[in-house]
Parts: C-alpha cells; sequence; structure tokens
C-alpha cells in the first residue's frame, strides 16, 4: 500500500474494512474538550473518514475543517452535519498535498491518520503536519499501539514518533494524557504536541 490512493481506501470503505472506525466520536476527544485543554479555534481533521469528531467540535463551537480522500464518508458527514444545523468545511483531497488556502491551523486533531501509512511514507505525511500547525500551536495526536507487524494500521511506538516529530519543531509532554483501547484490539496513546514558535530573526 502507498501513500493516499483514492482507489485503495475507497475499496476499504465499500468493502466495510474499516476496523478503525468506532462509530462515534473517540474518548480521547471528549477528554480533552471536557478537560479545557481543546479551546475553539480552527481545527483540522485529515483521514476524518465518517468524522464523528466533526460533530462533536462543530457544536462545541469550532471552525472544523475535515479531509478525505474517499468520498462516500465525506457524503454522509456532510448528510449527518446538515440534519444536525451544524457547519463545517468538508474536503475530498489528498492529505499528501493538501495545504488551505487561509494557511495555518490552530489545532490539529491527528487520530487515524498517521497509522494508516506504512513507515516510509511517515515523513512526507509529519512535514504536512508541520506546516498545518501554526507555531504555538497543537497536534492532539493519537498514537496507535498494535501487536501486529503490518498495517493498516501500522504500530506507532512513542520512541519512533519522537523520531518523526522533533524537539526542534515540537514540545512534548512528560507523557502521554491518557490510553484508549480500541475493541480492534490495538491501543491509542494520545499526546498533545505544541508547535515550537517562531523564532525571532538575529
Amino acid at each position: 500500500m502507498s501513500t493516499g490512493e483514492t482507489d485503495y481506501w475507497r475499496q476499504r470503505w465499500l468493502d466495510g474494512k474499516t476496523g478503525w472506525d468506532r462509530g462515534g466520536a473517540s474518548p480521547a476527544l471528549l477528554h480533552w474538550l471536557d478537560n479545557g485543554v481543546m479551546t475553539p479555534g480552527r481545527i483540522l481533521v485529515p483521514g476524518c473518514g465518517h468524522g464523528y469528531e466533526v460533530d462533536v467540535l462543530a457544536e462545541r463551537g469550532f471552525r472544523v475543517t475535515a479531509v478525505d480522500i474517499v468520498p462516500e464518508p465525506l457524503q454522509r458527514l456532510r448528510e449527518r452535519l446538515s440534519s444536525k444545523g451544524l457547519e463545517a468545511e468538508i474536503i475530498q483531497d489528498n492529505v499528501f498535498t493538501y495545504l488551505h488556502p487561509d494557511g495555518p491551523f490552530d489545532a490539529v486533531y491527528e487520530q487515524t491518520c498517521l497509522c494508516a501509512f506504512a513507515p516510509e511514507y511517515r515523513p512526507a505525511y509529519v512535514a504536512q503536519l508541520n506546516r498545518w500547525v501554526r507555531p504555538g500551536g497543537t497536534l492532539f495526536a493519537l498514537f496507535t499501539q498494535t501487536p501486529w507487524r503490518s498495517g493498516p494500521p501500522f504500530h506507532s511506538s512513542p520512541e519512533a514518533m519522537r523520531e518523526l516529530f522533533t524537539e526542534d519543531t515540537w514540545i512534548w509532554p512528560a507523557e502521554a494524557d491518557l490510553s484508549v483501547p480500541h475493541e480492534a484490539g490495538f491501543t491509542e496513546l494520545g499526546y498533545r504536541l505544541v508547535r515550537r514558535p517562531a523564532q525571532p530573526d538575529t
């Protein structure tokens, strides 16, 4: 499996091979919201799928942009938002090339996107995350811990993530905020990474 190929991911959706889909918003998102560490602003949800988190964020007053490469779940998301009287910017695009015309976001909620890509494609995706989060902004990331050698989802150990999200760009917390078990047999570690503020010119 390569990067963001529409046919590959669309076929998985059509075949119902979407074991990562909880059928509702992640407990991690609700934890961050209810504890007041995720506050309204411009937020991006890449690889949103059915976008249950998009509903919750829109309800809480966020200006949400959601991106996915597969049209079917995006259409369901649009219909669901409309039925609830909620608004969000829903975009069909490849996360490896997408850039918002209004520039970086205050935050990115990264749940099921990074773990979907084989390790050789991760640096290119992390480069996108570096572009999407404004200096001083926050990456709310769920790093998947799996018992499997192959994926998706692919194992995302904290050690490997620290090598990708380098200290010169990101401020790491001492430990994960929480650990969230998934009924599909893996666990997600929730981290809040802060994009380092821009350095003044010398």
